[in-house]
């Protein structure tokens, strides 16, 4: 039975699924692997690079100010199509008063600059020692780029292996010999045959869309966002319900996905810190609590980020390992510094808001509550630690 729904009511009293099937017109539609104009159309929108000036406004415009904010740090967050000079008149207008700021960006497997001076990444590598794909944020002075030929080979081959997940979850869908992925994530959900059939269906145009435009697509499109950009659209047709339980269906199927993907083929973790500290990167290691052994292997970097949106639990037990560890003999010299990160995603904004995730699209560059709060002020106050101490330190040691 196909989705149903009336544009009176689109939000009809259910009970189950089976009841909720709907699209916004009067008679049922069978769903169709065929392409039409309206995919194609919508593929070149969900893929462009380019901004209306709806989308333009958003950027520019912040939802707040904070004029009592004096420094402005952000050494972990992601731009991604967003063009730098929309990115700078929302900072400079979220903190009309700072004095001190270090902005730099870190798109995944990218080397991005914000302000000409510094350029930074957040890469993905492995750490065999504990067994764990992991990432590291590297931050450089621009004039040291002429030495990162190799390290921009490696971004390169890790960038094309890290896209290899949209192909994954992709066939993880709509290839039966991934079944074993994709029942167990629809038995999790509760979602029945008909909405399998639903994500199979459209996933399969997306798949064909692609696959016809790879040659034309953004680099920053191609990743796991792409299918829940192209899903979101759908609402143009779908009740609201019936995208939401598609969006999580694949995102089970998505987990699934990752906790699959061989994570042999990234760089070894000691390789990126050796050829990163070569060329003299700044190197920090973001939300340390999604892989916590990390903590335990006294890699060579400068610091551990203590505070992010989805790592926020131990902010004050991290602090309070930097600080012990900087007690040390070994630490004397060269002290872990303590960075939070707002993890922003700039594409997020321009999203129509019935389409936003509503926590990514909270997050602001340049904004980390944890400094003001009082119990953990309270500890980096025996870290010794604060933004404008940050500032003035990694500043000189990124030279």
């Amino acid at each position: 039975m196909p989705y149903v729904a009336s544009k009176k009511n689109p939000f009809p009293k259910v009970l189950s699924l089976a009841e909720d099937k709907m699209i916004k017109q009067t008679q049922p539609v069978v769903l169709s692997e065929e392409i039409t104009e309206w995919d194609q159309q919508v593929y070149r929108e969900i893929t462009s690079i380019d901004l209306n000036e709806k989308q333009m406004e958003r950027i520019i415009r912040p939802e707040e100010t904070y004029p009592q904010q004096d420094e402005a740090i952000a050494c972990h967050w992601h731009p991604e199509f967003i063009p730098i000079e929309l990115i700078r008149k929302r900072i400079d207008r979220m903190f009309p008063n700072k004095k001190e700021e270090l902005i730099i960006p870190t798109d995944h497997n990218i080397l991005k600059s914000y302000d000409g001076v510094y350029s930074g990444v957040e890469v993905d590598c492995f750490s065999t020692c504990f067994n764990r794909k992991v990432q590291l944020l590297l931050h450089f002075e621009n004039s040291k780029m002429e030495k990162a030929d190799t390290l921009k080979s490696m971004l390169t081959h890790t960038l094309k292996y890290r896209s290899g997940q949209l192909f994954e979850l992709m066939d993880s869908i709509v290839d039966p010999q991934f079944d074993h992925r994709l029942q167990p994530a629809a038995k999790q959900t509760g979602a029945d045959e008909d909405l399998v059939h639903f994500i199979k269906t459209y996933t399969k145009k997306l798949q064909t869309l692609f696959y016809e435009n790879k040659a034309n697509t953004p680099v920053n499109h191609i990743k796991n966002k792409l299918i829940v950009n192209y899903f979101d659209r759908l609402i143009e047709f779908y009740d609201g319900r019936v995208i939401k339980r598609a969006q999580y269906l694949i995102q089970v199927v998505k987990k699934i996905v990752k906790k699959n993907f061989s994570p042999q083929y990234f760089y070894q973790t000691e390789e990126i810190i050796a050829e990163a500290r070569a060329i003299g990167a700044g190197i920090v290691i973001p939300h340390p609590e999604q892989f916590w052994p990390i903590l335990l292997a006294d890699y060579d970097v400068d610091g551990y980020e203590v505070w992010n949106p989805q790592s926020r639990e131990y902010t004050e037990f991290l602090i309070n390992v930097v600080n012990k560890q900087n007690r040390t003999r070994e630490r004397a010299n060269k002290p872990l510094l303590i960075f939070m990160g707002d993890d922003t995603h700039m594409s997020e904004k321009i999203k129509d808001l019935e389409c936003q995730n509503k926590e990514k699209v909270s997050r602001q560059i340049g904004l980390q509550q944890a400094w003001n709060d009082l119990a953990i002020r309270k500890s980096l106050s025996a870290a010794s630690m604060d933004r404008s101490r940050l500032i003035a330190e990694y500043k000189s040691r990124l030279g």
